[in-house]
């Protein structure tokens, strides 16, 4: 006999963490009161005869029902790996007010004007029909083959989709949907998950492509549990400043392609445009050579980013000289100021004032903006500008030294694209170098600053 095994009867409403008996504190999110009791279901191992779809061999398989469907934006669709897959679905999260909403309504007309075959369904539970339609107006998103529909109840969703039978589906947002078979509010845990369940399962019986748009908790992960994450084919990340118009597209899981790459797009009054060369709203306008500059080549995924590091240093009186930064790691930056202070000898430094800023609202978190950062207040310290057309990326260590970092050729190649003559690398990257960029080696900081500064 094959025996019945009872699931657990106790679950915690937070985090979805399930147990066998009732505790007073979650196991796995620390929370107190709020594991509950729920519905015990019996599971069956009992194997099925009448099966939906025998198995394959690989040879047998069709994999040009999976092929990509560009969606006509560029930047989404090199985040996506070359757009969508049939049958996929997409999570889509970001902070309130970042663009999400904008960025898949533009999407769905998109589709919807470039694949005209089969209709694009748009699901709200946040907004009217109305005033979905307002935004679209406005950013000139309307499409002929574009559904409209606020609906929060499952079942009602599903009901739309059957009857629209659309090649694409956004839902906005699967925290506002929620079934009345299940208990608990929209938005719990237990809703989250059986909404998202439900969904994917129409997707993959339908082969038609999901987009579900997430909330995000406070400290910037996705509410909800986090099976949610590991139930969807891919999972992005929108993120933006909310004083820049620069917005960042990243994919954090994606099962039909790289997750290295980042999709920029400028944010305005009319909507999202990509920015297929987003380097010039990072660097100053100004031509004037001025103390405290230094252009820097970041990595954002696999893609170079030209920024433009500024830093001013200023006499103090008071007992704690003022350190403020902006766009770049505060302690990162403490750190580099100790560094020239006793490796380089700017003994000025400890008396001094120092605020160290990026242009045009990036940040930079990686090591390889060191050496660009320790160029620029050094530059301000002795106030001296550093050379034109010249720019400077490596990581610092304490004892001074600059270290290697990834993806050197990419970082001179659009250095060499962009007009750049001189720059400054770690030692061994020279081999690197492509024509019209004259590249000098250093090995430590006091060397860089001795062969640009004297």
């Amino acid at each position: 006999m094959v025996k019945k095994k009872s699931s657990p009867g106790f679950e915690c409403t937070e985090c979805g963490w399930q147990t066998v008996k009732w505790v007073g504190r979650c196991a796995e999110c620390q929370s107190w009161g709020t594991v509950a009791e729920k519905g015990a279901v019996k599971a069956s191992t009992t194997p099925s005869r009448n099966l939906t779809a025998p198995a394959q061999t690989i040879a047998e398989v069709d994999s040009s029902v999976a092929e990509f469907r560009p969606t006509g934006i560029g930047e989404l669709d090199r985040v996506l790996g070359g757009g969508l897959v049939p049958g996929a679905v997409i999570l889509m999260a970001g902070e309130p007010g970042v663009g999400k909403s904008t960025l898949l309504l533009q999407t769905a007309s998109a589709v919807a004007s470039k694949h005209t075959s089969q209709p694009v369904l748009y699901l709200t539970g946040e907004e009217s029909a109305a005033q979905v339609k307002k935004r679209a107006e406005r950013t000139d998103a309307l499409a002929q083959g574009l559904y409209l529909a606020a609906e929060s109840d499952l079942g009602q969703a599903l009901g739309q989709i059957e009857e629209v039978g659309p090649q694409l589906t956004i839902m906005d947002s699967v925290q506002t949907l929620s079934s009345a078979e299940i208990d608990g509010a929209a938005g719990g845990v237990t809703q989250i998950r059986e909404v998202t369940a439900a969904m994917i399962e129409a997707a993959k019986r339908r082969n038609m492509t999901t987009i579900l748009v997430g909330h995000v908790t406070k400290d910037g992960s996705i509410a909800g549990p986090r099976m949610l994450e590991h139930l969807v084919d891919v999972v992005c990340q929108f993120e933006g400043d909310r004083h820049s118009r620069l917005r960042l597209l990243r994919a954090v899981k994606n099962r039909y392609g790289p997750t290295d790459d980042v999709g920029c797009f400028d944010l305005s009054e009319n909507g999202l445009e990509s920015l297929a060369d987003p380097s010039g709203l990072f660097i100053s306008a100004t031509t004037e050579r001025v103390p405290g500059t230094c252009i820097t080549i970041t990595l954002e995924g696999r893609r170079p980013l030209t920024a433009e590091v500024q830093a001013l240093v200023a006499e103090s009186q008071a007992a704690q000289p003022r350190r403020a930064v902006s766009g770049l790691d505060s302690p990162r930056v403490s750190m580099l100021l100790a560094v020239l202070q006793r490796r380089a000898k700017l003994q000025a430094l400890m008396k001094s004032e120092a605020y160290v800023s990026t242009v045009g609202g990036v940040k930079i978190t990686e090591p390889a903006a060191d050496l660009a950062v320790a160029l620029a207040v050094a530059s301000a310290a002795l106030e001296k500008p550093l050379p034109s057309k010249f720019l400077a990326f490596g990581e610092v260590g304490l004892a001074g030294e600059v270290r290697p970092v990834a993806g050197i050729k990419r970082r001179l190649q659009e250095a060499a694209r962009l007009g750049f003559t001189h720059a400054i690398v770690p030692r061994g990257a020279g081999e690197d170098a492509p024509e019209g960029i004259r590249i000098r080696e250093i090995g430590s900081l006091p060397e860089a600053l001795e062969l640009i500064l004297g």
